[in-house]
């Protein structure tokens, strides 16, 4: 091998003093911006399990399964473990080789993994020779909201690597355009390898870029044979085959066309194109798209489970995939809706004066999305638009060709406006962690009783942080909660005793059993073994006591958590529908109040709502309805619950539990009254011959079916 050959390809990939010293300043300072949070999380104790500080997202958790698992070196069977997954995966190696424990890698990872992504912001300025506007874009693009939003310290997250990855890969792609050299073409191919091995969904982004890439071509870069023979590469990189195998035909083909020059040339890369394209075709194509399109933009397409059950829409209820207003959207992205039009500005004058940038605008759109899909797709755009800013500002400021000492001045002081707003956006932001200590107590000392085969039934925000604390199976957490999956775990938590008890045994035995039969659906299954044609039929039998039940084969823990009250209302809109023909059943009454004020009329609860002072009768805007009863709660002394109950008029379908350790009133109607939740929970009346009390709480409650 020419040793010239060799010197010139590393000389490809000198980076100047000048470079790193500005990679290292935005490092440092996106790094220094996230540590704010642990500085004022540490003022609470609470906040701490094992010595650290916890965790501030539930998806986090299934990760942190993962990778205790992996450290463990087992987990078992069925138990949808995130053992293996890239994050986990991650975690693991770095608390094997850097020997620090697992939470403190939860809490700390998020901080330097997401700062890594000044580096291409920076490399892509570079490339334009813009080292100036390349600062002041890694300043924004670090912090802008909803990117530190979903970055921050204890945000243990895939998202710490997505958005580096992402621009990486378009840092490799502007360099080849922008150089038009041959050792350059192997970024983006690697930065998709690392990119598609650590977020399987990046797919879709990923082939609209090496589309975009390939238009660009197309249109300026038609003889450009560096531009085809990046091309092979990116269909290399996307393409699902084996790893290994696609790891040898990239560099193989890179190598090669890097020092036999002879194979540069239109036959062989146009025939290697057409062989890339032939295998990508060939397994699997745009196929992961679609359910991104379906759960994201077509939001009202119900779901539904072969043709007979038709049930709710999980994505109504999801925050970040919510449609969000315009300015709440700029402020995401640029920190404030001035900063996001200059931005704007800024992307659209480098799109016309380097033409190269515009294999960006794929990210950029997807970010847009967020006006349609919902807040978690805006930290795309964070990136691009920090460079769109970064341009905007320089050509100004170069346009009126200060002196240096005046340039820098404006420079700074512009700099330190435009990252303001996302400063006082991080003060603000206190985020509190999944779970606080007293909870995590109950779901470890869970963890002594319970054995791993045992399923806890709750619902899906506390999935992954149940496995994680406890290490025992759930039945829907944040990866596995769509409407056929959280129906039977709504109902158990909303309807009679009996009738949750006989629903939850049924629900595990047939989800342990589908692990190795495979049939479609749980509750299809069950109708078929039933031999029943009704679904109304199947659910109104739930209520008998004597209901012939599967073979009990492990236990099932009801895990009730105080913090659930507020969401109770929500959780019960996945299964107060018929599933034949999908419309809602009306909602039930259930209203959370604190007193607001007390006068001679009673007391004010707000909404429209007047107590009695008597507690006999409740007022809603002037029309008096009569309590069923009036209930009062306390914990005493020994943190054992007293219930007091005022009885009143039996016809009434009207109560009022009033839980005065939590200063609240609730006003419910007689089908939540009813329900397993509040009379568990809240009253701790339970049947005795389908449960047994095993963790008794005021933060949580845990119970044993008997069943």
């Amino acid at each position: 091998m020419n040793k010239e050959v060799v010197k010139s390809y590393f000389k490809n990939f000198h980076l100047s003093k000048q470079t790193l010293l500005l990679i290292a300043i935005a490092f440092f300072f996106s790094v220094l911006c996230r540590l704010y949070w642990i500085f004022w999380a540490s003022e609470f104790p609470s906040f701490f399990w094992n010595e650290q500080l916890m965790i501030s997202t539930n998806d986090g958790y299934a990760f942190a399964e993962g990778a205790r698992d992996m450290i463990a070196g087992f987990h078992q069977q069925n138990d949808l473990s995130y053992f293996g997954s890239s994050l986990s995966t991650l975690t693991y190696w770095i608390v094997k080789f850097c020997g620090i424990n697992l939470e403190s890698a939860m809490l700390y990872m998020s901080i330097f993994f997401s700062s890594l992504v000044v580096v291409p912001i920076i490399l892509i300025s570079i490339e334009y020779d813009n080292p100036k506007m390349g600062l002041i874009a890694a300043f924004l693009g670090s912090i802008a909201n909803s990117y530190y939003n979903r970055t921050m310290a204890g945000y243990y997250d895939t998202d710490m690597l997505i958005i580096p990855l992402s621009v990486f890969m378009l840092w490799g792609l502007v360099r080849v355009l922008q150089r038009k050299s041959i050792a350059g073409i192997i970024i983006a191919p690697i930065s998709i390898l690392i990119y598609m091995w650590w977020y399987v969904s990046a797919f879709s982004l990923i082939s609209v870029t090496i589309g975009l890439f390939l238009a660009y071509t197309l249109v300026f870069e038609r003889k450009n044979l560096t531009c085809y023979a990046q091309l092979v590469l990116l269909i290399l990189a996307l393409t699902n085959i084996n790893f290994y195998l696609k790891i040898l035909l990239i560099f193989g083909f890179y190598f090669g066309i890097l020092f036999q020059k002879k194979l540069l040339n239109f036959k062989f890369i146009f025939g290697s194109l057409a062989v890339s394209f032939m295998l990508f075709a060939l397994n699997g194509g745009l196929n992961p798209i679609i359910f991104q399109l379906k759960f994201y933009i077509f939001r009202a397409v119900p779901e539904s489970a072969g043709v007979s059950f038709k049930y709710f829409n999980v994505n109504q209820t999801i925050q970040e995939s919510g449609i969000v207003d315009l300015v709440l959207f700029c402020e995401r992205i640029s920190g404030n809706v001035v900063t996001f039009l200059l931005s704007l500005a800024g992307v659209i004058m480098l799109c016309v004066k380097r033409h190269s940038f515009l294999i960006t605008v794929g990210m950029l759109f997807l970010g847009f999305l967020a006006l349609k899909g919902g807040l978690r797709f805006t930290i795309y755009a964070v990136p691009i638009m920090a460079l769109g800013f970064g341009y905007f500002v320089v050509y100004v400021l170069e346009s009126f060709k200060l002196k240096s000492s005046v340039f820098k001045t404006l420079y700074a002081i512009i700099t330190l406006i435009v990252v303001s707003p996302a400063i006082f956006h991080i003060y603000n932001y206190k985020a509190s962690p999944v779970f606080v200590q007293n909870e995590v107590e109950i779901l470890d000392k869970l963890k002594g009783i319970a054995d791993p085969e045992d399923y806890v039934l709750a619902w899906w925000d506390y999935g992954y942080p149940i496995r994680y604390y406890s290490d025992v199976k759930t039945l829907i957490d944040g990866g596995k909660h769509l409407g056929r999956d959280n129906y039977a775990v709504s109902f158990a938590l909303g309807n009679d005793e009996v009738s949750s008890a006989n629903m939850a045994r049924l629900e595990v035995e047939y989800t342990e059993r589908k692990f190795q039969e495979r049939f479609s659906s749980n509750l299809t299954q069950i109708l078929q073994d039933g031999n029943i044609s009704n679904v109304n039929t199947f659910l109104n039998n739930l209520k008998d006591e004597n209901l012939t039940l599967p073979p009990k084969t492990r236990e099932i823990y009801y895990y009730l958590p105080d913090r659930m009250i507020y969401i109770f209302p929500t959780i019960l809109q996945f299964s107060r529908l018929d599933l034949i023909s999908g419309k809602n059943h009306a909602d039930g009454l259930f209203f959370v109040a604190g007193a607001i004020s007390q006068d001679e009329k009673g007391i004010n609860l707000g909404n429209g709502f007047t107590l009695s002072s008597d507690v006999s009768a409740l007022s809603y805007n002037g029309a008096k309805i009569n309590l069923n009863a009036f209930i009062e709660t306390n914990y005493d002394e020994k943190n054992r619950l007293n219930v007091k109950e005022y009885k009143n008029d039996e016809k009434s379908e009207i109560y009022v539990i009033f839980m005065r350790d939590y200063g609240r009133f609730l006003i419910l109607d007689r089908s939540m009254f009813n329900s397993a939740y509040i009379q568990l929970f809240v009253l701790e009346r339970y049947d005795e011959r389908l449960f047994e009390p095993v963790i008794l709480s005021g933060s949580a409650k845990v119970y044993r079916l008997k069943k």
